[in-house]
């Protein structure tokens, strides 16, 4: 079973670059701007990072996406139901990464799961 770590934070930002800056700036934190899908990932040297994505009225700025490690995406999107909160994203893949999903909690929070495709990241 994965240690239910939160692996990833997301911070919509209306320009991804000047978040990068003051993020890089404020915390010495690594970036890595991707082109094709005008992202900018961030690592704190710790292993942990998360990324900025270009806001939208999905996600628009403000709405953090905390993304929590999950053994079944499958089960826990069906549980969370089951307990009042309601699907948003079914699983969805990360070309090269893993998969995703994105439900509602009972108080409309936003909480994604992921499962990566490499084995040694749940350890």
């Amino acid at each position: 079973m994965s240690k239910r770590n939160i692996v990833h934070v997301e911070s919509p930002a209306a320009n991804v670059e000047s978040a990068a800056k003051f993020y890089q700036e404020l915390f010495g934190w690594k970036m890595q701007h991707i082109p094709d899908f005008n992202y900018t990932m961030w690592a704190d040297g710790s292993g942990f990072g998360g990324g900025s994505n270009v806001a939208s009225e999905e996600n628009p700025v403000g709405k953090v996406l905390v993304y929590i490690d999950s053994d079944n995406i499958e089960a826990e999107k069906k549980k969370a139901a089951q307990l009042g909160g309601k699907v948003l994203r079914e699983k969805t893949e990360i070309p090269g990464s893993g998969w995703f999903g994105i439900f509602q909690d009972t108080e409309a929070n936003v909480i994604a799961i992921y499962t990566s495709m490499n084995p040694k990241f749940n350890q």
